[in-house]
């Protein structure tokens, strides 16, 4: 006869339950690293009001900061911004999906950009901002932190770790920034579960105790208002900790560790009033993923019928949905 009180073989991470819970009316922004694109998706694929990443992929809190400071203070980007390498205008502000052969195309899309971000500063209710690493690399020649290197020799930077004195002051100057524009919204800060490798291991695990400090002390202090913490590091590092929740390559979460990461996300950041309408979303999600073996045939076409149902009533409720 089995025991109640079986063995456990995970920690699990306590979560304590946002008070400022996301919904369908909810706005928000998902800003940071790689990890912050797969949460974004999540939140698309449910058809949240979400716009992820508006400048592409940024890992460190410094970076982070001057985008969000230029956009509200509507700092236009200028020539004087762009670099010509590798037959491509680039930013070192931005990731270099943004990069482009015309120099002109360029400006008009990191200002654009610029508009698009304020504006969504503007009527976001909930910003997530997830932080990737504390090193950073400083341009030689102006002295400034880079968002990214385009691929110019490393002989162009120095690299470094910031203090975490630095990082407080890069997060307390992108929330007043925000906060500016915007004095109710709600933030979620996460540290991204990525390992920066390439860093070195010892220099990965200073990395992101530097960014988990300078959250904390900020948090626990309460310097910051209508502000949370979702620990998705946690949650990789010490309750999911084996490489089978690893990609291909070791580092990022696989898709099973993201599923699970949003579950608990779910659970603790979302608003039960939202789950049944979460359940219709993916519902819909997946019967529109259906391959019928014949498309003609009339059970299918009864399919699409009540597919469509579906969606038209969903849109009844929540008309910003697209599918």
């Amino acid at each position: 006869m089995l025991k109640k009180n079986y063995m456990n073989f995970t920690t699990r991470v306590s979560i304590t339950k946002s008070v400022h819970c996301v919904d369908f009316s909810s706005e928000i922004i998902t800003i940071g690293s790689c990890f912050a694109v797969n949460m974004g998706d999540k939140l698309d694929y449910f058809k949240f009001q979400n716009t992820t990443n508006p400048f592409g992929i940024i890992f460190n809190p410094v970076s982070i900061e001057k985008l969000i400071v230029r956009s509200v203070n509507q700092k236009k980007f200028t020539d004087e911004d762009l670099f010509f390498h590798n037959e491509r205008f680039h930013c070192y502000e931005v990731h270099s999906d943004l990069s482009s052969a015309n120099q002109q195309e360029l400006l008009d899309r990191l200002n654009a950009s610029l508009e698009f971000t304020y504006q969504k500063i503007k009527t976001a209710t909930h910003i997530l901002i997830t932080y990737g690493t504390s090193w950073v690399y400083q341009e030689k020649n102006s002295g400034a932190v880079v968002a990214n290197c385009h691929k110019m020799p490393q002989s162009h930077f120095d690299k470094y770790i910031l203090l975490v004195a630095s990082i407080e002051a890069a997060i307390q100057n992108t929330v007043d920034a925000i906060r500016k524009a915007n004095p109710n919204c709600s933030f979620v800060f996460t540290l991204s579960p990525v390992r920066h490798i390439k860093d070195g291991f010892v220099e990965n695990q200073r990395s992101k105790a530097h960014l988990i400090t300078a959250l904390q002390n900020l948090l626990s202090d309460h310097l910051l208002d209508q502000a949370g913490y979702f620990p998705a590091y946690e949650i990789v590092m010490d309750e999911l900790r084996d490489y089978r929740f690893y990609g291909d390559d070791l580092l990022h979460p696989s898709s099973m560790a993201i599923e699970y990461i949003w579950q608990r996300f779910r659970a603790s950041s979302i608003s039960e009033t939202a789950w049944s309408t979460l359940d219709e979303v993916e519902a819909i999600q997946k019967s529109l993923l259906h391959k019928p073996f014949n498309p003609l045939a009339e059970s299918h076409q009864k399919f699409q019928s009540k597919l469509q149902e579906k969606i038209s009533k969903l849109q009844e409720r929540y008309p910003f949905m697209k599918f």
